[in-house]
């Protein structure tokens, strides 16, 4: 954003405000919390002297395409097509309002509109918004809008189980958001196999909803999660949490289910951001869709019969009525959701399909590797992954990243950030650009750190 300066015009602005120095401007902070010293700056710099450490400093960063990368985690090293940032940086997209006079907005609604049923055929739902945040904000958001559907009717009021095996930055999202809100947040267990416990399931009937996650953390495709909607009963919720490219060759848990899906909508549109922005998916049946977060396009005719797009079912007023507000989320991530449905349109549902075999058999072909090397055990050896698998390694976790990093290999995730008990075991992230070059790569750099710490 352009900045106009202001040098020079001080006492013009102080007379304005009827002061006379820029001690009166800020008379009102107590003088304990002043800073009284200067800030710790370096004198000012020239352009080209600011363009030169800039380059100096963004030079250092590790371009992740730059070197084989198995680090994932929740968030995909995707390719994105050229055509979809080529569109999406069109004028009429790109600074493109939020579409509230649909008669000169028509076409960004019909865009938006097309996202919702790429997005509600691909997770089997009939309803979609036209995007949340992220996966975190979208499973928060479920949760709480479950809890307001259900909860007249939940034997167990405003207890929502979520599985224990949710990662804890998710999990953090979801206890921010219903912390103060008579919300009690309860762990659904999973058996010693790493599948959800069925059994244990059972105790959640009657509750206003059950978060789940497939797959799950460790990339664990569980076979128990359809079977959860026939033991909660319909008075109980059950919202899925998906990797959206898994949808490809996975069940839509629609299908089995589901009442609320919500996602990473990254794979589709954007790579990862490293802290940018991305774009969550938000799916439900028609029992939520008065209370859903966010907002929704409609397709209808005008008066003279023609195809009209526009915001329905959700006022703009009804989001800015603080604590009676729908949902805490106002907005949308509109442009980058618009990216995702370039991207789906462009591969098409059989596209999709190819796309999630490539990153299932990339995924497949490196835990097979991996686990072939002495000292590597898997975690739950038994079940099948997509994208990420976590292993056990005979060592410290961030000593085997840290010794393939000097290698130029990005290793993975060192699980014991999440758990604690887990400092020994690496999660391993693949994709559709995982390369069997990649993969002898990380195999190598495993086995000389394996044979470096047994010394």
């Amino acid at each position: 954003m352009d900045q106009l300066p202001n040098l020079g015009r001080e006492e013009e602005m102080l007379s304005v405000m009827g002061l006379h120095s820029i001690e009166d401007l800020f008379s009102d902070i107590p003088e304990g919390v002043r800073r009284t010293g200067s800030l710790p700056l370096r004198p000012p710099q020239s352009e080209e002297e600011i363009w030169s450490d800039a380059e100096h400093l963004l030079g250092t960063n590790i371009d992740l395409d730059s070197r084989p990368s198995f680090l994932s985690a929740g968030l995909s090293r995707n390719f994105v097509p050229t055509m979809v940032p080529m569109l999406a940086t069109r004028g009429e997209f790109l600074t493109s309002y939020t579409p509230y006079q649909p008669e000169v907005s028509q076409g960004m609604l019909q865009a938006m509109w097309e996202f919702q049923t790429m997005v509600s055929e691909l997770v089997g739902l009939p309803v979609s918004n036209v995007s949340m945040y992220d996966a975190s904000t979208a499973a928060a958001e479920a949760i709480t809008c479950a809890v307001r559907v259900k909860g007249r009717k939940a034997t167990q009021k405003g207890v929502v189980y979520i599985s224990e095996f949710v990662p804890p930055h998710r999990y953090s999202v979801i206890k921010n958001y219903t912390q103060g809100s008579e919300i009690e947040l309860r762990m659904l267990k999973h058996g010693i196999d790493g599948r959800v416990d069925l059994e244990a399931a059972s105790d959640a009937t009657g509750s206003c909803a059950v978060y789940v996650e497939q797959p799950n953390a460790f990339g664990e495709l569980d076979e128990g999660i359809p079977q959860l909607k026939q033991i909660l009963g319909e008075n109980t919720a059950l919202i899925v949490g998906v990797d959206a490219v898994s949808l490809g060759i996975v069940e839509a848990p629609g299908n089995y289910g589901a009442d609320i899906v919500v996602g990473e909508g990254q794979p589709f549109g954007i790579g990862p951001t490293a802290g940018g922005p991305i774009y969550g998916l938000f799916a439900c049946k028609k029992d939520y869709l008065r209370l859903m977060p966010g907002r929704i396009v409609g397709k209808t005719v005008d008066e003279d019969g023609r195809e009209a797009f526009t915001l329905t079912l959700s006022t703009r007023e009804q989001h800015i009525r603080r604590h009676r507000a729908t949902s805490n989320i106002c907005s949308n991530e509109t442009l980058i959701a618009l990216m995702g449905a370039m991207h789906m349109s462009l591969l098409g549902p059989e596209g999709v399909e190819k796309l999630a075999l490539r990153v299932a058999a990339s995924t497949e072909v490196a835990k097979l590797s991996v686990i072939s090397i002495e000292g590597i055990e898997m975690i739950n050896a038994d079940r099948q992954n997509f994208r990420d698998f976590a292993v056990k390694l005979p060592g410290n976790a961030v000593d085997a990243i840290n010794h393939m990093d000097r290698l130029g290999v990005l290793a993975g995730f060192d699980l014991g950030d999440w758990w604690g008990s887990m400092s020994d075991c690496l999660l391993i992230g693949c994709d559709e650009r995982t390369s069997q070059s990649d993969i002898d790569s990380l195999v190598s750099g495993l086995k000389s750190w394996i044979k470096e710490v047994s010394a």
